[in-house]
């Protein structure tokens, strides 16, 4: 399924404060000390933003089964984008390297959504393949499957969750590992 979001859209109808509990909720556990030190995720930009992009589709991916959750699903987006181009901007890229920076952001979005959606259909160890590939940079398949296990785990739980603690951002994310995690 493709991801319709725009980054050039700037309407903001959800509301703002649940954008920001949700996307802090995400940047929360993406920052989980453990991904790093237990599950081989390199603690750079990239591996960061990596583990940001795995939460943010794992939220995503369910609130397409939300009804009328477009517009949410769209500021979350526009939300990611906005940090993005922060970040830029605090690491020193100039202005005219943004637009170009924010490309490539837009590229891996899209890239890793589409492999890990396709992984999660095919079943098996196609999410470990994909998640070894994106944020593992091909090194570490048993890493890998612990973070498949874990995103599995983390997308039951969100299917688990009720429509309207989902649109509250009234929902937890699991643990980054536990026994239940083994591949």
């Amino acid at each position: 399924m493709l991801w319709p979001f725009n980054h050039f859209r700037k309407p903001r109808l959800a509301p703002a404060g649940t954008i920001e509990a949700i996307y802090g909720m995400i940047v929360t556990q993406a920052r989980e000390p453990i991904f790093y030190r237990d599950l081989g995720v390199s603690d750079t930009v990239n591996g960061r933003f990596d583990l940001l992009l795995l939460h943010l589709w794992l939220v995503l991916r369910r609130l397409r089964t939300v009804q009328g959750a477009t517009e949410l699903s769209q500021a979350l987006f526009d939300r990611f984008c906005e940090d993005m181009d922060d970040n830029l901007r605090e690491m020193g890229v100039g202005d005219q390297t943004v637009p170009k920076r924010m490309r490539a952001f837009g590229e891996a979005f899209y890239g890793r959504v589409q492999a890990y959606d396709q992984a999660i259909e095919v079943g098996g160890e196609a999410l470990a393949a994909a998640i070894c590939k994106n944020i593992l940079n091909g090194s570490g398949l048993d890493q890998a499957r612990r973070l498949a296990a874990y995103a599995r785990a983390t997308e039951a739980d969100l299917a688990r969750t009720s429509e309207a603690a989902l649109l509250r951002a009234s929902f937890k994310f699991p643990p980054a590992l536990s026994e239940d995690l083994s591949p």
